[in-house]
């Protein structure tokens, strides 16, 4: 069985990722979700489990000294981590995963995972993500700032990605992420491994 391809979507906080990935999930049934951990409040109408594990300070800590998350980073004072055995059985049995996290996370991944795909979501202007931050109601002035000056921070950090795909409309950003996943199959290292095995048996077939 081939492996199955992780994709990793990232971005600033703000630009959407959660939007673009569950409008991607309806679109591509085939593609599984992690569902990372973390330690912030559920936001209104997210469900646990379904959107995020939600962890207490202590929980998350436990997570981490039992070598239980791929990755975890603290973002804004919580910590956000992924769960390694999902991700790893998933691709194993041959499935697309994809992570939805944040920034700092994925730099981590990159380091464990090199064959992954690294996906960056992009605003279409930084006023437009400021606008989308300050449009949640859920934040304070001095948190907006501070989430305004790290997303300019993780914007500098694009070179660490393989894509790049502007969240202008939700509809167009999925289209744009499912070429990349289309384009990732058909790539000529992913069918090497099986045609070197074919060739080989056509070999050992004609000196029987």
């Amino acid at each position: 069985m081939n492996r199955g391809i992780l994709f990793v979507l990232s971005g600033p906080s703000g630009v959407g990722k959660g939007t673009v990935c569950s409008a991607l999930r309806g679109k591509l049934s085939e593609l599984v979700y992690s569902v990372s951990a973390t330690t912030r409040s559920p936001r209104e109408g997210e469900r646990d489990g379904v959107n995020y594990f939600f962890k207490t300070h202590e929980q998350f800590k436990r997570m981490i000294e039992s070598d239980a998350l791929l990755e975890y980073a603290e973002y804004v004072g919580n910590y956000y981590g992924t769960p390694r055995d999902f991700v790893e059985k998933t691709l194993a049995e041959g499935k697309d995963i994809i992570l939805e996290i944040e920034v700092q996370g994925a730099i981590k991944v990159r380091e464990k995972f090199s064959e992954g795909v690294f996906i960056f979501l992009m605003p279409p202007s930084l006023n437009e993500l400021k606008q989308r931050i300050v449009g949640r109601g859920t934040e304070s002035q001095a948190t907006i700032d501070h989430r305004l000056a790290v997303a300019v921070e993780e914007m500098n950090l694009l070179h660490h990605y393989d894509y790049a795909v502007v969240n202008d409309e939700i509809d167009l950003a999925c289209s744009r992420i499912g070429s990349i996943i289309t384009a990732e199959h058909c790539k000529r290292e992913r069918f090497l491994g099986e045609l070197f095995e074919q060739l080989e048996t056509l070999k050992t077939a004609d000196n029987v």
